[in-house]
């Protein structure tokens, strides 16, 4: 694993790191001074797999303009046909104008929590066959470690199938 670990929060892994205490979680925000903001980068800071990896990945509703939350295993792309069945709409990838609007995050950075409004969100079902994942923590190089079951709870989540 690679230590180097910054040792105060960014102002964006703070917001993060205080959202999951009102959430009553005991997670801990670390920060890199290295890049986490690919599965492959976070994967190899943290050391696991990358299916591990949580990645959060905003779409907009084609019809509504809504933001769609889909978390999903670093190991997989996501089939937009199908988070479409759930949302009754089609999606499409959001710009980082867009995301940043929804979520008060950059991409690469973006967290399971924290956002600046409620947003629908689907969990990869992959997922669950870890013990152990790690998620974004508000910047492009910071990340936090969780259960399935515990970012389940604290997103609120549908948990489906993402992948073709």
């Amino acid at each position: 694993m690679d230590r180097k670990i910054q040792n105060t929060l960014s102002p964006s892994a703070q917001k993060v790191q205080e959202a999951l205490i009102v959430l009553e979680s005991a997670c801990q925000i670390i920060e890199f001074q290295d890049s986490t903001r690919t599965s492959a980068e976070a994967a190899e800071r943290v050391g696991c797999q990358i299916g591990q990896i949580v990645k959060s990945l905003i779409f907009r509703g084609q019809a509504s303009g809504k933001p769609v939350l889909v978390l999903t295993s670093g190991a997989n792309r996501v089939d937009e046909n199908r988070i479409a069945q759930y949302t009754g709409e089609t999606i499409g990838r959001a710009d980082a104008e867009f995301v940043r609007a929804a979520t008060g995050f950059a991409i690469g950075g973006i967290p399971p929590v924290g956002h600046i409004q409620s947003l629908e969100t689907y969990l990869d079902e992959d997922l669950l066959q870890y013990e152990e994942i790690w998620a974004a923590g508000g910047t492009p190089n910071a990340v936090f470690r969780l259960t399935p079951p515990a970012l389940v709870e604290m997103t609120g989540g549908m948990v489906i199938r993402v992948k073709t």
